[in-house]
């Protein structure tokens, strides 16, 4: 079975919240090498707590055919406590329970399956805490 090269390189970010930190202190998520405040390219790897807040989020109510059994769902916009910025499907919900400014918590679950192999995708939802 091939593994899709998206599917590796996502990896560390997608399996484990590691994310960089640059010296100027700001946080990504997604690998990025060279900060884009200050042009540095010294950072460091850190392991994200998995707890943020939601800073804008929507209601998905017409989706892509591999979605619509999930339809209503919540897309968010999510800031760590770290300060990496993402963005989750919020889950175990009511979509009218979803705030600006929530605490949430990204936990490890399956996103979708991939091509016609089925290779399963896993990754990080957020749930309300």
């Amino acid at each position: 079975m091939a593994i899709s090269p998206r599917y590796t390189r996502e990896i560390p970010h997608r399996y484990r919240l590691e994310a960089q930190r640059f010296s100027s202190g700001y946080v990504t998520l997604a690998n990025r090498y060279v900060d884009p405040e200050t042009g540095s390219r010294e950072f460091e790897n850190i392991t994200l707590s998995g707890k943020g807040k939601i800073l804008t989020w929507t209601v998905i109510s017409i989706a892509a055919d591999a979605y619509t059994r999930e339809t209503p769902f919540v897309i968010a916009v999510i800031e760590t406590e770290e300060g990496a910025r993402l963005t989750a499907q919020v889950v175990d919900c009511m979509p009218e329970d979803v705030k600006t400014g929530a605490s949430v918590e990204l936990v490890f679950r399956k996103i979708m399956e991939e091509g016609a192999s089925g290779i399963i995708n896993y990754g990080y939802k957020a749930i309300l805490i």
